[in-house]
């Protein structure tokens, strides 16, 4: 289960009223940054970057590969532990614009993960610490401590001192 926050929006679908719920010019600087820092291939800057100007935290020693893209509206809402590695061209969303509402909600990501490439994550998702996540993933449901999965949608392939897979 996802843990999101709802917000009834009336009238035109939520994403046409963007601008009442975010800031232009927060979605302007963060664009520019999270743009600049998808090409960046040194680790130490790309984090500094995260942290300090569009507000994500991160863990020391967490990798994020080339073109990752956090959060464009809601960064702050994102959370990566220490030593884990995000692949190349994962998402990481903290929101979802949808018809009659949005929806927004904390991703935290533990300790020692390993996100594969091409993998999007979807808002209010917990990822414990010690998972592997598959390439090419939707996660769209918490994911425990240890566990390796994969798929779209995901699936758990095998947990912990657990000897066969599914």
């Amino acid at each position: 289960m996802r843990n999101t926050k709802r917000y009834n929006v009336e009238g035109v679908n939520s994403l046409w009223q963007l601008y009442k719920t975010v800031s232009f010019w927060k979605v302007f600087r963060n664009v520019i940054v999270i743009e600049i820092a998808r090409y960046i291939p040194f680790f130490k800057l790309k984090n500094w970057m995260f942290r300090r100007l569009i507000g994500m935290t991160i863990g020391e020693y967490t990798a994020f590969a080339f073109k990752v893209t956090p959060d464009l509206m809601f960064p702050e809402l994102i959370t990566v532990g220490k030593n884990s590695i995000i692949g190349y061209n994962t998402t990481i969303l903290a929101h979802e614009y949808l018809i009659d509402e949005y929806r927004l909600g904390e991703v935290l990501i533990g300790d020692n993960v390993l996100v594969g490439a091409n993998t999007t994550i979807l808002p209010g998702v917990t990822i414990g610490d010690g998972a592997k996540i598959s390439a090419a993933s939707l996660v769209h449901k918490n994911v425990p401590a240890g566990a390796f999965v994969g798929g779209n949608p995901m699936r758990i392939i095998s947990m912990p001192n657990s000897s066969s897979e599914q």
